[in-house]
């Protein structure tokens, strides 16, 4: 419904008594209309609109009545506003009340003469848009005219306000939607990206499970003969060396001290007790050398399990973990110190080969965490009533704060340009979330980096299956 509703306000009461006049209709008049039609059959006629008029006499009165109207939820549209109405405020005070309160109201200025001129009154009001001005005497139709134009004008605008409030919140929730879709969109590159890692990565470890393969059948074959001839060396070495003490101890007896003589500056010659003992040293340090070579090539069938990469396993993480550490010797024997820090553990059901990449992963960024200077690289591992979790904790240089959210994403790297490819940690997100765990990391600037990684003891049903693998 339009707001009719309208307040004058001025000091002399003559001017409410013809604005009554004016605005309100004669209601005597409209009955006989009304009486008229429904005895004659004729149509009554078209009345002037119906308005609210309420009166104040001062400015004061008049603040009070806008805001008991604005309580009780019925505003007025229009206020008629005399100019001088001592001994309180002015019409431009009264005015400025007013809006202050209700900045929706429209105002219509009545006067014959002011204290200020028209141009000082605009210029301190500043509200074009909703004033207008009235010289008396004014004219009944005149009046009239504004009442019903800016009453009309009042209720457009506020049609118009809820319009434009509409179409700010349909603005406000498709803004939301796009949001929602580019923050969804932004998960799926996300996610599409470490599968693409995880695919290169699954390739990758492929290729090395049979690279192990032929390493393994290539090195093993000659590591086996010569640890069987070393053996067989040593075995003869030491009956030769048996025997050479019995010359030794039998030259005395020899008739020719000729021939005694010889021997001895022979064997002086060829230092044999120096021989007797290095020979022997020598030996075992070759087979000390082959069971390296041997123990290197197993850490490498236990790191890929190439055949076996895609079966769960109820696997021995302490054994995965002393596999890879071994691996990655060459990364971390110049940069820091390592310490093992093992808690028991039962078997985890688990895809080896990936949690040996986990391993692998963090343990090589902790090495390169360190610096110039060396530090102290800590392995912890402990289990819970269904959990299992290992730590990996450098005393490096620390991650800033402000990139710690971004450190499992793919291709971010805090390393120089060519020395890391930013896949490590992503793709091991990526592996322990398909292990339904999870990977916690805490930094601290110059004092380390510790990640944590956390994984159920036994995989859901469904999951360890060789199709979700």
């Amino acid at each position: 419904m339009k707001n009719q509703r309208i307040l004058l306000v001025d000091d002399m009461p003559s001017i409410h008594e013809d604005f009554r006049k004016v605005l309100l209709p004669d209601t005597s008049s409209s009955e006989l209309d009304a009486a008229e039609a429904m005895l004659f059959g004729t149509t009554a006629s078209l009345s002037a609109p119906s308005f609210v008029l309420d009166s104040a006499y001062q400015g004061q009165e008049a603040l009070a009545l806008l805001t008991r109207a604005q309580e009780a939820g019925a505003p007025y549209a229009l206020a008629f506003v005399d100019m001088r109405m001592p001994p309180g405020w002015d019409g431009i005070e009264t005015i400025e009340r007013l809006w202050a309160q209700d900045p929706q109201l429209q105002v219509v200025v009545c006067t014959a003469y002011s204290d200020h001129s028209w141009t000082e009154i605009l210029e301190r009001l500043d509200a074009r848009d909703r004033l207008l001005i009235l010289k008396k005497p004014f004219d009944p139709i005149e009046v009239r005219q504004l009442a019903s134009a800016l009453t009309e004008k009042w209720h457009l605008v506020q049609q118009a306000a809820r319009h434009t409030e509409q179409l700010e919140r349909t603005v406000q929730e498709r803004t939301r939607d796009l949001e929602a879709a580019n923050t969804a969109l932004h998960a799926e590159i996300r996610e599409r990206k470490q599968l693409e890692a995880q695919l290169v990565q699954t390739e990758k470890m492929s290729a090395l499970g049979q690279l192990v393969a032929g390493i393994a059948h290539e090195i093993n074959n000659p590591v086996g003969f010569v640890m069987s001839n070393l053996g067989t060396l040593q075995r003869y070495t030491e009956s030769l060396l048996r025997l050479i003490d019995a010359y030794k101890a039998a030259e005395p007896g020899l008739a020719s001290p000729a021939v005694s003589a010889d021997l001895a500056t022979q064997r002086k010659a060829v230092d044999l007790d120096y021989l007797a003992e290095d020979i022997p040293v020598l030996l075992r340090e070759s087979l000390d050398g082959t069971v390296r070579i041997r123990q290197i090539v197993q850490d490498l069938k236990d790191f890929s399990r190439a055949e076996s990469t895609q079966d769960w396993t109820d696997a021995d993480l302490h054994q995965g973990i002393d596999s890879t550490i071994n691996i990655a010797a060459a990364e971390i024997k110049y940069t820091a110190d390592v310490v093992k820090d093992y808690g028991p553990l039962p078997l985890v059901q688990c895809l080896p080969a990936q949690i040996n990449q986990v391993v692998m992963n963090l343990v090589v960024n902790a090495a390169h965490a360190m610096g110039p200077k060396r530090g102290t690289l800590t392995i912890r591992t402990g289990a819970g009533d269904a959990e299992a979790w290992f730590e990996v904790a450098d005393t490096g240089k620390g991650i800033p704060s402000h990139m710690l959210h971004r450190i499992f994403d793919p291709f971010f790297t805090t390393k120089p340009v060519g020395q890391g490819t930013g896949l490590g940690l992503s793709i091991s997100y990526g592996i322990v979330k398909r292990h339904h765990g999870r990977i916690d990391v805490r930094s601290e600037i110059d004092q380390g980096t510790t990640f944590r990684v956390t994984l159920p003891i036994r995989q859901p049903q469904e999951a360890a299956t060789p199709e979700a693998a």
